[in-house]
């Protein structure tokens, strides 16, 4: 296999676990981040100053740079891990001609906010990039258990099987497990789902809600999952509808976010749960919560898609609308089965 280069773009938690697993694995990569004082740092400690602060890196195996263009330049595989509500601005000094003959896999758990689309469908828009050069990394799995070398699966999605498989490849180690799926667009959808299920799961916990509960609520997110996935795949013509939706990219990432305390969506639903504000509750937590704007984002799309998801709904309700927590999850307990 010719060995690719790889860039990174992100420089949160997850962006520094793909880092550490990557360069752990024997390949260089050129790493943008956005403070020339991060760079300083790094250099000095050899570990982000922010995130996952017990990751030390080699950095012989890493070239950094805040010019995103020359990390594109100096890249065959561009790994994209940034909070979708930051790709506008994070690649805003792109051009087409920039990603012609890239690779880009996906690190993003999110929808775009306002235009309420994925990545690989703005990046069509915007650079005219193709569905067949975008791969996807999703889990189930944390940042902080990766940096802990406790073992973990990936799951890498992409239309072509043997360009996922090499994609892959540069992830496999010791305590990372990779799983291949053809799924690419449902599996993007389910790490959007999952986010907002997971909140769900924290207000309940935040309303002292209990195991049993927990538990119903959860098997009734994997359930209205599915339906929303089946419609998505009808509607985009992939055949999807078919796939296993009880692996662990989309039953598994569900259930490690809902329950995992290394959970942010989880923390942010349960601070909701606890009557902290939407604002005080982001001040508190401190980092993006995927599923916040992901409700919305649904909420929107559903007008079209015309699917019953009264959990999603109810998440919404609480987040946009103002609804109590208390009498929105009282209707809930009546409807779950």
């Amino acid at each position: 296999m010719e060995q690719k280069r790889i860039g990174i773009i992100g420089s949160g938690s997850w962006a520094t676990a793909i880092a550490k697993i990557v360069t752990e694995n024997g390949h260089h990569i050129t790493w943008c981040l956005r403070q020339q004082s991060n760079i300083d740092y790094f250099e000095k400690r050899k570990h982000n100053p922010h995130y996952l602060r017990n990751a030390y890196f080699d950095l012989q195996k890493i070239s950094f740079s805040t010019d995103i263009k020359l990390v594109v330049a100096a890249s065959d595989i561009i790994i994209v891990a940034v909070p979708s509500i930051h790709i506008e601005t994070t690649l805003a000094s792109l051009d087409e001609q920039d990603l012609k003959d890239k690779l880009i896999v996906s690190a993003v758990k999110g929808v775009l906010p306002v235009h309420n689309i994925l990545l690989n469908d703005w990046l069509a828009q915007k650079f005219n990039f193709p569905l067949s050069s975008y791969f996807t990394l999703l889990g189930p799995s944390h940042a902080e258990e990766v940096a802990a070398e406790q073992l973990s699966y990936l799951t890498f999605s992409g239309l072509n099987e043997i360009a996922t498989r090499n994609i892959a490849s540069y992830f496999k180690s010791e305590y990372i497990n990779t799983i291949v799926n053809m799924d690419v667009i449902g599996v993007q959808y389910a790490g959007v789902a999952k986010n907002i299920y997971a909140l769900g799961a924290g207000i309940a916990h935040g309303l002292e809600y209990g195991d049993n509960f927990l538990s119903v609520f959860i098997a009734n997110c994997a359930n209205e999952m599915q339906v929303l996935l089946k419609e998505i795949a009808i509607q985009e013509s992939s055949g999807a509808a078919l796939m296993n939706h009880n692996a662990s990219v989309y039953l598994g990432d569900l259930l490690v976010t809902c329950y995992s305390l290394h959970s942010r969506n989880r923390t942010f639903g349960n601070m909701i749960g606890k009557g902290y504000s939407v604002r005080a509750a982001e001040l508190e937590l401190n980092m993006v919560a995927e599923g916040y704007n992901a409700s919305k984002c649904i909420h929107t799309m559903n007008q079209t898609l015309k699917v019953k998801l009264p959990i999603m709904d109810a998440v919404y309700q609480i987040l946009w609308e103002g609804a109590s927590p208390d009498l929105t999850f009282k209707n809930l307990e009546q409807i779950l089965v």
